[in-house]
């Protein structure tokens, strides 16, 4: 337990009914999960507003209350602070009750529309082998040392978020890699977080179901290096059009690494095929595993990272060469009949263009490209146009089909998807609504050789269809077709 006035500090507030010398066993934001002795923090959010929940969490047996506006009945027993920002004070008050476990790692955030989840597990592995021991807050799982913890998010809420870091405090864990949505910046789960470092990926069109315009995207991860302090480094891709946007008001260190741009850390790639990459990094030749162009720039990040961390040039390099990519980043399948088949979560169109780019790029020529793809329901329609599109033109065939469709009917969403096929394409492409049926048509259309793109769910293990997760994995069923033809 601890003082409420303990962890107060830091929170804005502007008024307090009560004592604030009450003990304070639990925090939460959802008052389902309140017990007693819990602060109860009314955080609005985009669907719900926690202060319509406030009397709900007293009678479940919160002492405490935090909003932004007082309720006009005051119970005498419960504390109330009212405060300008619910959630940044949510932030503030998680990491105080948990004392500040990020400052006793070395936390490191990776932003970017693509890349976050390779790059994350890059530098947990390369970092491990190293050997130091580390923690992972991704998409596909969040670990500590080598315990595996599943993640629901790309970017945990503030209580999981310091719960998390706690614990990898008292795992004695060194470095923490963390993905940093934009999401979690505009949200302020990363209000109170002391980062050792950032490193800027990339930044295309995706969630402008969330930000509406691409400048408040771009905004979004901009605020991820205006908060790192001066004894923090920037690592930014000189690739990206965008990469020097990000870090106008940095006060950390800034460094670059690029492949085809003047930087601090540089990469080229001297051969690219399906069994990987031979690459010269700063000056040395090294044979890696992961495949594809943009591989290249995500290990040359996790690199530069090391060297920013003091690392051993040669040790990083030697390292480097048994790392391999986290599941359902371009993952190769191959049939008994030599059909390869590639899964990768690429759903944004620049992350669905670079992935047929390298598989353009590594091709004889002889090979049919089948490219199944499907747009997420609830999210930006507007890029779903520009993903069939991409992928008619840098395939041979094309099957339209269904992500995760969630709240939307499946078919308007294929029908927004047809939208942006030009008339010249209309006869390499069809649509199947159902994903399963997709893969076994692609499948029973490929011959010994050819290659299919099952693009967009990577490593998701469901289906997600009004409202309800069913299972479902990529992976699993393109494996299971292949061993019936």
């Amino acid at each position: 337990m601890k003082l409420l006035k303990e962890i107060l500090y830091k929170t804005h507030i502007e008024q307090v009914s009560g004592s604030t010398s009450v003990n304070i066993s639990d925090i939460a934001f959802d008052s389902r999960k309140v017990s007693e002795w819990t602060l109860f923090v009314a955080v609005r959010g985009t669907l719900t507003d926690g202060h319509e929940f406030i009397s709900k969490a007293i009678d479940k047996g919160a002492i405490a209350i935090i909003c932004e506006e007082m309720p006009e009945n005051l119970i005498p027993t419960i504390t109330y602070v009212k405060v300008k920002d619910s959630s940044h004070a949510l932030a503030i008050v998680c990491n105080n009750f948990y004392e500040d476990p990020s400052s006793k790692v070395k936390l490191i955030g990776v932003t970017g529309t693509n890349g976050k989840t390779t790059s994350v597990t890059l530098l947990h592995s390369l970092f491990t082998q190293l050997g130091f021991k580390c923690g992972m807050l991704s998409t596909v799982k969040n670990l500590i040392g080598s315990e595996v913890v599943t993640a629901t998010h790309t970017t945990p809420d503030p209580l999981q978020l310091n719960q998390l870091l706690s614990r990898m405090v008292e795992e004695e864990c060194e470095y923490c890699f963390m993905e940093v949505s934009s999401h979690a910046v505009v949200q302020k789960r990363i209000e109170g977080l002391h980062f050792h470092g950032g490193v800027f990926t990339n930044i295309t069109r995706d969630h402008l179901d969330y930000h509406k315009t691409f400048d408040e995207y771009i905004k979004a991860k901009k605020g991820f290096f205006d908060r790192l302090p001066e004894n923090a480094f920037a690592l930014i891709n000189a690739d990206d059009k965008n990469s020097q946007i990000m870090v106008q008001n940095t006060k950390a260190t800034v460094r670059t690494f690029a492949q085809k741009n003047l930087s601090d850390f540089k990469v080229k790639i001297l051969e690219n095929n399906f069994s990987g990459l031979l690459l010269n990094i700063d000056g040395n030749d090294v044979l890696c595993s992961l495949i594809g162009s943009f591989n290249a720039s995500n290990l040359l990040g996790a690199y530069a990272v090391a060297m920013m961390c003091n690392q051993d040039k040669i040790e990083v390099l030697t390292a480097l060469s048994s790392l391999k990519a986290p599941e359902g980043r371009f993952e190769c399948l191959q049939s008994e009949n030599n059909v390869t088949g590639i899964v990768d979560y690429a759903h944004t169109p620049d992350a669905l263009e670079n992935v047929l780019n390298t598989i353009n790029n590594i091709r004889t020529g002889n090979e049919t490209i089948i490219t199944i793809i499907g747009c997420g329901g609830d999210r930006d329609a507007g890029k779903r146009p520009q993903m069939a599109e991409i992928a008619c033109e840098l395939s041979d065939k094309v099957i339209l089909t269904s992500d995760n469709p969630r709240s939307e009917n499946p078919d308007a969403i294929i029908k927004d998807m047809q939208a942006g096929v030009p008339p010249q394409f209309y006869r390499k492409s069809l649509s199947i609504t159902d994903r399963k049926e997709a893969i076994r048509t692609a499948v029973a259309l490929a011959k010994p050789g050819d290659i299919i793109l099952l693009a967009g769910k990577g490593h998701e293990k469901y289906q997600e269809i009004d409202g309800v997760k069913y299972p479902f994995d990529d992976k699993e069923i393109l494996n299971e077709t292949f061993q019936s033809y």
